[in-house]
């Protein structure tokens, strides 16, 4: 199995590679990771103990951003080396100020295992979510250093789980601690004789109610929105944006759109602009402007999208008529009720929300346009439907905490 799993991949990046001139995102995967050891040799980690964090893409950084933050509070000489597999969390986060050092994940390989861990020298590994890498969870167990799990989810269709999983159930056995997000994943865990666990919740929850806490003001937000009733709508793909524009498009002049695409490439906005038959500006050309007069904000850029829900009335969440919904905690943090497309039952929150009343998912555009219209036309629904999604959040807070004091006392 170890010669399989070698091979699988190797092959795996030399399909990467073969993809890099024709794909932007297998490109960066290819040129992120050249001279990897020589780049590291030459840079400087000083502090004591050394944390290694690796989360797979953005998502999971920000999953456990609140525990690399309570870390480097708690321990302020410490150094944190944050490794990614993906470009898109590495694209993103290469500067995070939390951080000694960011880097990509070299390829998972004995060799590489050995070098890399040999040149960081962390004294403990936290892995956010998932993201089993056998070669590095080993070089680490044979040098008895601990790997935590955070966060951690599993269900009952992975191959761990499985008859023929018990390789792939060995590379559980090399993680020191497991905290996980709920019980059905430590019973799951348990079946299978892995007992070293803890249910302290969703880091998540933590990250999205300290941001709604915050509240970072936007000028050209608050001047866009200026007392209207404002749909933000997050993370969205084409079949979102379809249904989102043919309805800002015959919409009341009373009703907003602040609409954050997934993908931010000069021709996806393009498209996006002239789809949309209402006035609208992109918000790198905003500033200096009266946005009074138009009705559609198109953020073409990153990072400030988890600022910007406490400015709606209502959010939208991408992805629901595709893979799968992208995060709808930040809304929900903010007190915003949250709508999405079919693909959403994978997701726990997305379903707990639902139950409580603080989410909608939709199949087709009539019934985005009856919720929005009931919601627009009823503030007593639309308060209690708010509370509903920022008590849910509220509720959910802690694991950070949980995961330090078990740590570090």
């Amino acid at each position: 199995m170890p010669l399989l799993y070698s091979l699988a991949i190797h092959g795996y990046y030399l399909a990467l590679l073969f993809m890099s001139p024709f794909s932007r995102k297998a490109g960066l995967w290819i040129s992120g990771r050249k001279g990897w050891r020589r780049n590291l040799l030459l840079k400087k980690i000083s502090g004591t103990p050394v944390y290694w964090f690796h989360a797979a893409s953005l998502g999971e950084f920000e999953q456990g951003r609140s525990l690399i933050e309570a870390i480097r509070k708690k321990q302020p000489g410490c150094s944190i080396v944050l490794t990614f597999y993906s470009p898109s969390g590495y694209e993103v986060r290469k500067s995070y100020q939390a951080a000694d050092l960011v880097c990509y994940l070299p390829l998972d390989t004995a060799y590489n295992a050995r070098h890399f861990i040999s040149i960081i020298r962390p004294d403990a590994a936290f892995f956010i979510k998932y993201e089993f890498w056998f070669y590095y969870l080993k070089r680490m167990h044979d040098l008895g250093k601990p790997v935590y799990l955070v966060s951690g989810i599993f269900r009952n269709r992975q191959i761990f789980f499985r008859w023929y999983g018990s390789w792939f159930r060995r590379k559980l056995r090399f993680i020191r601690h497991f905290f996980l997000q709920d019980l059905p994943s430590a019973e799951l865990l348990q079946s299978i004789h892995i007992n070293n666990v803890t249910v302290s919740g969703d880091t998540r929850f933590d990250r999205v109610y300290s941001i709604a806490l915050t509240k970072q003001h936007i000028d050209i937000a608050a001047d866009f929105v200026a007392g209207r009733f404002c749909i933000v709508a997050g993370s969205t793909w084409p079949e979102d944006e379809e249904l989102l524009i043919r309805y800002i498009n015959q919409a009341k002049a009373g009703v907003g759109l602040i609409i954050a695409p997934h993908e931010i490439h000069a021709q996806r906005i393009t498209r996006l602009a002239s789809m949309v038959k209402r006035p609208t500006v992109l918000f790198s050309e905003a500033a200096g402007k009266s946005l009074s007069g138009y009705q559609v904000l198109i953020i073409n850029n990153i990072g400030q999208l988890s600022a910007l829900y406490s400015y709606g009335k209502i959010a939208y969440i991408g992805g629901g008529f595709g893979a799968g919904i992208h995060n709808i905690l930040e809304p929900a943090a903010s007190g915003l009720p949250v709508v999405f497309g079919p693909n959403h039952h994978k997701f726990r929150e997305a379903e707990d929300l639902v139950r409580l009343g603080g989410a909608f998912p939709i199949s087709r555009y009539r019934d985005f346009e009856m919720i929005i219209n009931d919601m627009a036309g009823n503030e007593e629904a639309l308060t209690i439907s708010a509370a509903a999604a920022r008590d849910y959040v509220q509720s959910h807070t802690g694991a950070t905490e949980k995961i330090i004091t078990q740590l570090f006392t």
